[in-house]
């Protein structure tokens, strides 16, 4: 509580609030937080609310269930059918719709789903369960990336020939090159991702003012850090002055962790991958390395084609540019909701519709 305590503090938060009344310029300004945690964390503690109502905050591609594409989550499905194979998978995967089912339908169906709360537990499964192969759903960004790497190190170490993953893991910083290059694209800031930075640092962000003229400040995730973020930002808008500033120093550093981001290194390498929303964006994947390829499930299972569908009403995609805010949706709140879900963005616990539905929908 001591770390938390000081950055819930009322009167260094109403201090702030004026600060950033006092440096608002006029007409619109929009800012966007890339990670989904952010999202859950504004939501939470009424931090939009606070603001002059000049300033939106417009949600990214920061919740790695919600940019995982219908494709990935069909193919897991199609996985689950094939009797001598176990997928393991973070509990906010069980739920998102493929194009006709969900990894929580194909479990009741009799398929052999596990939760997992950590990739190294599928090791222990391949090791119990020895006659199956046990597929790990490799989702997430930079911050899963690591312990993904780590779990296939000691699985080639431990010579596991029953352990593979489906590949899935994202970067962000080319997810929002793609974002900038869309010319309909009105961003006139960024809240970098604390919890990526943490792992790559923020030296790889500096081509979004360098290039876009836009400036980025790493935040953390308490109500203070978002909004010394948000003053930050709004400053360097003002003088336009754009950089990448780090409001989070208590957990980032300039090049992030050395000894995560050489597990990264070793065990992948980038590719082009598709994103919800976003389609095919370029080498904002990784991939196993070729050392690493038998691990790769589809390099030993065929998987019969499949053709893809999403719900034309889910506006999830255009949420995770920036484009739409959630309750713009016509689904949200009617159709899609955490008990009946339409789209990741409703399932996940970083999911903007979730966030949004929770805290303002009542």
């Amino acid at each position: 509580m001591k770390t938390i305590t000081p950055y819930r503090d009322p009167t260094a938060i109403r201090k702030v609030v004026k600060e950033i009344e006092l440096i608002s310029t006029d007409g619109e300004i929009n800012l966007m937080e890339v990670c989904g945690t952010h999202t859950m964390a504004i939501k939470r503690f009424g931090i939009d609310a606070l603001l002059p109502e000049n300033i939106k905050l417009l949600s990214g591609p920061g919740c790695p269930v919600c940019v995982t594409p219908t494709s990935f989550i069909d193919t897991a499905i199609k996985l689950t059918e094939k009797k001598d194979i176990i997928v393991a998978t973070f509990g906010d995967m069980m739920r998102v719709p493929g194009t006709d089912s969900s990894l929580e339908t194909a479990k009741a169906k009799g398929g052999k789903v596990e939760i997992i709360y950590s990739p190294v537990e599928t090791l222990n499964l391949a090791e119990k369960h020895k006659e199956k192969k046990v597929v790990l759903l490799a989702i997430g960004f930079e911050t899963t990336a690591p312990s993904i790497g780590i779990t296939l190190l000691d699985a080639k170490k431990k010579k596991l020939k029953n352990f593979f993953i489906l590949e899935g893991n994202r970067l962000i910083p080319p997810a929002i090159r793609a974002i900038l290059d869309d010319p309909e694209s009105k961003i006139d800031g960024f809240i970098l991702p604390g919890h990526v930075c943490t792992i790559i640092g923020y030296e790889i962000f500096e081509f979004i003012p360098a290039t876009y003229g836009i400036p980025c400040v790493v935040s953390g995730f308490e109500p203070l850090d978002i909004l010394i973020a948000i003053k930050e930002l709004l400053k360097m808008i003002a003088t336009n002055k754009p950089k990448v500033a780090n409001a989070y120093p208590r957990a980032v550093k300039y090049d992030g962790n050395r000894k995560a981001r050489e597990v990264i290194s070793t065990v992948f390498q980038v590719a082009d991958v598709t994103w919800r929303g976003l389609g095919t964006v370029e080498k904002s994947g990784l991939m196993v390395k070729e050392e690493f390829k038998y691990f790769n499930i589809l390099n030993h299972i065929k998987v019969d084609s499949i053709t893809t569908q999403e719900n034309p009403a889910c506006l999830c995609g255009d949420i995770l540019k920036g484009k739409a805010f959630p309750y713009e949706c016509p689904l949200f709140g009617k159709g899609c909701t955490p008990a009946s879900p339409k789209g990741p963005c409703m399932i996940s616990s970083e999911g903007s519709c979730a966030a949004y539905y929770k805290y303002d929908h009542h």
